[in-house]
């Protein structure tokens, strides 16, 4: 398959696919209110009786503001993401219902309570839109609120809570139980694969961000934050290729690191795994190693590293778990090394560079084939109309605007000014744009929503021949 992808028909989407649409609705509840649950470990890693300068009173707002503030917080954005501002209000009086009558923090059942709202009076609004006599507009937006709210609140309360309640108290006893035994770190046999799936959101939005918040209620910290975020595993597979790659990954990989560990996009080494899948028993071993080092000194952090990068784990870290912390971090990145190391030594294959450095100059030739590139699309057969690029991603926060940045200044360079490039989770990128450029493992999501948009998929973020391409295409313009 040619590394400049076509307009694809992609006839029934995978499972995959449909698994990392759920990952990326979880985040894109999760990521604009991270800035609260931040704002909550803070409180909680100076202010407890454990902290850096207990404060009794300080300390009162923790319980509160975990119980309603972030649930809240989180059913009202997912009710906003399916019905606006009226989903965003149903939203929230569901979750009431679920926080008054459970006895954990309801972040899971947000994140369902939250989109059934929203989902519950967008169904409502369709089937009376055009139907409202003048006049009576508001009393009916009001009123069907009013009622459907009520009715959710006590559906909720009644037996939505308490299912999820008792899913929940299952899967912290399994976790639990595995930390007892010493069992943790066999997570990562699940964690590492996940991730480089584009699959790792599913996982920690739903399951480690809710149970290490409960956990970091009672203990002040959780290991929990700590068993898929891990930027040692990354950094370790990232230095192997900068010493024992060959060629484009070797020359990639160093600016890759940075990125990846003092940035926190780890999305930036999935093509390093998935060139050499081999690799991720590296992944497995670093994170594995990294998990039993924390457990070992007893570590963990105050609330979810997002990004996961070095400077999130080091802010989140309580008092007195510094060393755990860091060492989990750098033995994890050894271990990682290493593995990656041995396994790029022994392979002698070089046909990855050499299909790489091919691709390149196949990209070149189909210039004289009409600008094929830009042509797939009927809706934009001329690349004098290519007007918008939207560069899309799982949470349309990291890889996509690594991406969106590095295109846009290279157009400028190419004094390239009048087209616009932005960065956008998948779902949201707009339905007008001429182009749309995802990693090739997310090209199927991508159908789910833009059926008949040209896309572009790509391997690397930093240096793909499909962007080295798509730019000579409009540079010729």
């Amino acid at each position: 398959m040619s590394n400049l992808a076509n307009v694809v028909e992609v006839k029934t989407p995978s499972t995959r696919a449909r698994v990392q649409a759920v990952g990326g609705f979880l985040t894109n509840m999760v990521l604009p209110n991270i800035g609260a649950f931040i704002a909550w470990g803070i409180l909680t890693a100076l202010f407890i009786p454990s902290g850096w300068i207990p404060n009794k009173e300080l300390a009162a707002i923790v319980g509160p503001a975990i119980t309603y503030l972030l649930p809240l917080l989180l059913a009202s954005t997912g009710g906003r993401m399916i019905a606006g501002q009226r989903g965003a209000v149903m939203g929230a009086i569901g979750a009431i219902g679920l926080i008054v009558g459970s006895d954990i923090p309801m972040f899971l059942g947000a994140m369902i309570i939250g989109p059934l709202g929203g989902w519950v009076i967008k169904k409502f609004d369709k089937s009376i839109e055009n139907k409202i006599p003048a006049g009576f507009e508001m009393i009916v937006n009001n009123f069907s609120i009013g009622i459907l709210g009520f009715l959710l609140m006590i559906l909720s309360y009644f037996f939505i809570g308490p299912v999820i309640e008792s899913a929940n108290g299952f899967v912290t006893s399994a976790i639990k139980a595995l930390v007892a035994t010493g069992f943790l770190p066999l997570l990562s046999l699940i964690n590492e694969p996940a991730k480089v799936l584009f699959l790792n959101n599913v996982i920690d939005q739903g399951i480690y961000y809710p149970l290490g918040m409960q956990e970091t209620l009672e203990a002040g910290k959780s290991i929990y934050f700590t068993v898929a975020s891990n930027p040692g595993p990354g950094l370790g597979l990232l230095l192997a290729f900068s010493f024992f790659g060959k060629k484009t990954a070797k020359r990639t990989a160093p600016g890759a690191i940075i990125i990846h560990f003092f940035g926190g996009i780890h999305e930036l080494y999935f093509p390093y795994v998935l060139m050499k899948p081999l690799t991720i028993l590296g992944m497995i071993a670093g994170g594995m190693s990294g998990i039993t080092v924390f457990n070992l000194f007893n570590a963990g952090l105050v609330a979810g590293p997002s990004p996961g990068s070095i400077f999130s784990y080091l802010a989140l870290t309580p008092k007195g778990n510094f060393v755990g912390i860091i060492l989990g971090v750098l033995v994890a990145t050894i271990v990682s090394f290493i593995v990656t190391a041995i396994i790029l030594k022994l392979d002698k294959k070089t046909d990855e560079d050499e299909n790489f450095t091919s691709s390149i100059e196949r990209s070149k030739s189909m210039k004289s084939e009409g600008k094929q590139i830009l042509h797939s699309s009927s809706n934009h057969s001329n690349t004098n109309k290519i007007s918008k690029i939207s560069f899309a991603c799982d949470a349309g926060a990291g890889s996509s605007a690594l991406g969106a940045t590095t295109f846009r200044k290279r157009l400028q360079k190419k004094n390239i000014n009048d087209i616009e490039v932005k960065h956008y989770r998948i779902e949201d990128a707009p339905q007008d744009s001429d182009i749309i450029v995802v990693h090739k493992d997310l090209l199927e999501r991508a159908r789910l929503t833009h059926k008949d948009t040209k896309i572009i998929t790509i391997e690397n973020y930093i240096d793909d021949p499909s962007l080295a391409q798509l730019l000579n295409e409009l540079e010729e313009r």
